[in-house]
């Protein structure tokens, strides 16, 4: 009797510790992630302090506002064309990645600044309201503090892993009404309606294709030339895009100096993205079935150019990309894992908490970029504000 009380005694001490150093854990967890992200913490404490600084002195402030939005909007949109090259090609030196893709986005951008005088948005940046007539993103003569927080608010977004919309988070501090949040949203919204269909009826057809040939057998060669000029192009699109989330700080045609400052600046930004491998939010491509799979990855990046090209030539209205991409990789999860209902719906319930969970991540950004659209413009608000009868 007497050995059994002393078991008793030491396994309740033991659980007893057990319990405890869980709740120690748990008491630590907040430091143990602020010891961690340390350096990234202290450099957006040095980001908001030199915005509260600058962002009244319009000709620092423009060039201070390019430099966070060039890293946080290419570090955000690395889940889409570039994550997916990242991904599946993890055996090649970062530096050759960088030099493929770099040179790409310098070649985009020259042929938009050379025949579009200056500009390098592919004249996204030139849209104007449908009524008004008027440019929607207008070059401001004076700064708003929101406008030069925005880029490191999507930093800390993206730092959560979260995929959000660099177009709506950005360009919506500059837009002068709800009408150009309006256009982008319905613009996007058909965008992933598009992709979500067409990749739903690509991935049926090629299921059975893709689980039979690709998990045991490795790529021939002329899957690495497909992928990487289907890389190349859809990394090209992506720019025509999305570059005027990044030029919508500086002015609308750019001067030889500072078409070398933005251009400069971005491409040696790429080579840091490319050295740290897609950084944080690159979970989210490696999260997804064979997304690894160099020819997994070229179908991903087909039937996404395809897409992104064809909503290039309907208007010159920006686009969120983010959306097209998860409306892509939501309806290929769904139908790859719906063709495997022998094995029960577990799977294809996986794919639908894959799908829900980005779009609830992408409705976040949406959110709290109208909220920083409202914050900046008196217009804006107003327009928003209305719809509720306020």
């Amino acid at each position: 009797m007497e050995v059994a009380n002393q078991t008793s005694i030491h396994t309740n001490l033991s659980q007893s510790d057990s319990k405890s150093d869980s709740k120690s854990s748990r008491t630590n967890m907040p430091l143990q992630v602020i010891q961690k992200e340390k350096g990234f913490l202290i450099l957006m404490v040095l980001g908001f302090a030199a915005t509260i600084l600058f962002y009244q002195t319009p000709q620092i402030a423009m060039w201070l506002g390019f430099g966070f939005a060039a890293y946080s909007a290419i570090a955000n949109d690395s889940i889409q064309t570039i994550g997916t090259f990242i991904g599946s090609n993890g055996d090649k030196k970062w530096w050759v990645l960088w030099l493929f893709i770099g040179l790409i986005f310098l070649a985009t951008v020259t042929y938009s600044w050379i025949v579009f005088d200056g500009d390098v948005s592919f004249q996204r940046l030139l849209s104007t309201d449908k009524v008004s007539g008027e440019l929607l993103y207008p070059h401001p003569s004076s700064f708003n503090f929101l406008q030069i927080a925005a880029p490191l608010i999507l930093l800390l977004i993206t730092r959560l892993k979260m995929p959000v919309s660099t177009t709506f988070l950005l360009l919506s501090a500059f837009t002068i009404s709800a009408g150009g949040i309006s256009q982008m949203i319905s613009k996007s919204l058909g965008g992933y309606a598009i992709a979500f269909a067409l990749s739903i009826v690509v991935y049926l057809v090629l299921n059975n294709l893709v689980r039979k040939h690709f998990s045991s057998r490795k790529p021939a060669k002329g899957w690495v030339v497909a992928q990487w000029l289907t890389s190349g192009a859809l990394w090209s699109i992506w720019v025509m895009q999305d570059a005027a989330n990044i030029a919508v700080y500086l002015p609308r045609q750019l001067d030889i100096y500072q078409f070398l400052g933005f251009s400069l600046c971005i491409f040696f930004g790429l080579g840091l993205l490319f050295y740290l491998r897609g950084d944080k939010i690159q979970g989210i491509v490696t999260e997804k079935t064979q997304i690894t799979d160099m020819r997994a990855a070229t179908l991903v990046n087909l039937v996404y150019s395809l897409i992104m090209l064809y909503k290039l030539t309907v208007s010159t209205i920006p686009m969120s990309t983010t959306w097209v991409f998860l409306g892509l990789l939501g309806g290929r999860e769904i139908a790859m894992n719906f063709m495997r209902r022998k094995e029960g719906n577990a799977h294809t319930f996986k794919a639908i908490r894959l799908a829900g969970k980005d779009i609830l991540y992408a409705s976040f950004g949406l959110i709290v970029s109208v909220l920083i659209a409202m914050g900046v413009n008196d217009g804006v608000r107003a327009d928003i504000l209305s719809l509720f009868h306020f």
